[in-house]
């Protein structure tokens, strides 16, 4: 039996990210991209581009809940000529201690899965409503899930491990890591000529600094959750344990309130005031707004800072790769990260950084630093065709 297509969907908290593939042979290659936009808001949008990126669908509208954005995806796709769908694959951003690898989504896969779902609030109950709503859709075809937390498994216990008591990491209170999609689809960009030495920093309105040694996780900046780690856009990253007791006690927040916190009022936000979007940030940073200028310049500080502890870590730097909105189209904002890295050799081309070419380090730069687009969906996609090709029985 062959793989006709598979369905890709990448839930955030207010959008959703979709895709159709052809797996037919080889790599899976995307014949439809789209995304909604705004889902729980007052207004949304949705469109829908083709393989050659001309637009199909784009309009307006109002998505109250992720099962709206699940039947406005069956809804386009349907008016296509698509061949059967063999597999439906979900980025899942934390599947809690138990579940690590990419598989099929089981009746017990889903029961643990909502289990875990305090480990990102923000994320994994959009993705169990979405799921729920695909199987009501698109009855009897299987369903995946891969986790942001899988790739990040090969971390040593000294990385992993919270400096807590030995109960907390016998319940899974520990380091996970995420943006692990994001990191094996730069790992399978790379595969060819793949460094010894890698730090992928995926930086975007949720940002982290990954280090990678032949291929392989064995450290990473977020932690138990995705709020820690460096500043984000409305994150704050790692944060003095005495802070959070310090808002409990002082400022008559309780938990609610504190993860509303943390979550959305925290990061960039939080220290400009204004905005979590580093795009909107620059633009007030030229007009003159210090706390604009100091958000910038707190972010690049603290991506900075974890990447020259990773470099020591792991004992050298072969590539450093960008990625993420902000990875791969602000060449300001990685000009200020590198800026101190010349003690390790590390020298940026100014002129190729400012075109976003894909190798923006100087000739004579000990360390190559590129800007590599991220594609987590086809990366679900690869192991969605795997997962539906190790089910088959084989032929006899």
């Amino acid at each position: 039996m062959s793989t006709n297509a598979i369905l890709v969907l990448n839930s955030g908290s207010s959008s959703l990210k979709f895709g159709v593939y052809s797996a037919a042979t080889g790599d899976p290659q995307p014949t439809y991209r789209g995304e909604i936009e705004g889902i729980g808001g007052g207004e949304g949008k949705i469109w829908l581009k083709d393989a050659d990126g001309k637009t199909i669908e784009a309009e307006s509208r109002t998505f109250a809940q992720q099962s709206d954005a699940a039947k406005a995806v069956a809804e386009n796709l349907s008016k296509l000529k698509l061949p059967e769908l063999s597999g439906i694959g979900h980025r899942v951003v934390h599947g809690g201690p138990k579940l690590t690898t990419h598989q099929r989504i089981t009746p017990g896969v889903l029961k643990t899965l909502e289990a875990a779902a305090h480990f990102a609030p923000l994320h994994v109950p959009a993705a169990i409503a979405l799921i729920r709503e695909m199987e009501k859709l698109y009855p009897g075809v299987p369903q995946f899930a891969c986790f942001d937390t899988a790739f990040h498994t090969t971390m040593p216990e000294a990385a992993s491990r919270l400096p807590l008591p030995k109960k907390y990491w016998d319940a899974g209170i520990r380091k996970y890591g995420f943006h692990g999609l994001s990191c094996e689809s730069i790992v399978h960009q790379l595969r060819d000529h793949l460094p010894k030495h890698l730090i992928v920093a995926h930086l975007g309105n949720g940002a982290s600094i990954t280090a990678i040694i032949d291929g392989k996780s064995v450290d990473t900046t977020m932690g138990l959750t995705p709020t820690g780690g460096i500043i984000m856009g409305t994150r704050p990253g790692d944060l003095d344990p005495g802070v959070l007791l310090y808002l409990l006690r002082n400022d008559g927040d309780n938990l609610d309130t504190l993860e509303r916190t943390l979550d959305k009022q925290s990061g960039l936000l939080g220290i400009s005031g204004t905005a979590s979007d580093m795009r909107k940030l620059h633009e007030a940073a030229d007009k003159g707004d210090t706390q604009a200028q100091l958000a910038i310049e707190m972010f690049a500080r603290t991506a900075a800072k974890a990447i020259g502890g990773f470099i020591a870590t792991i004992g050298g730097l072969d590539t450093l790769v960008f990625t993420g909105g902000i990875g791969e189209h602000d060449a300001a904002v990685r000009a200020k990260i590198c800026s101190g890295m010349e003690i390790f050799g590390l020298q940026l081309d100014e002129s190729a950084n400012r075109k976003n070419a894909t190798e923006i380090a100087a000739h004579d730069s000990a360390i190559s630093v590129q800007v590599i687009e991220t594609d987590e969906d086809a990366q679900i996609a690869r192991h969605v065709m795997r997962l539906l090709g190790e089910a088959r029985p084989v032929a006899r």
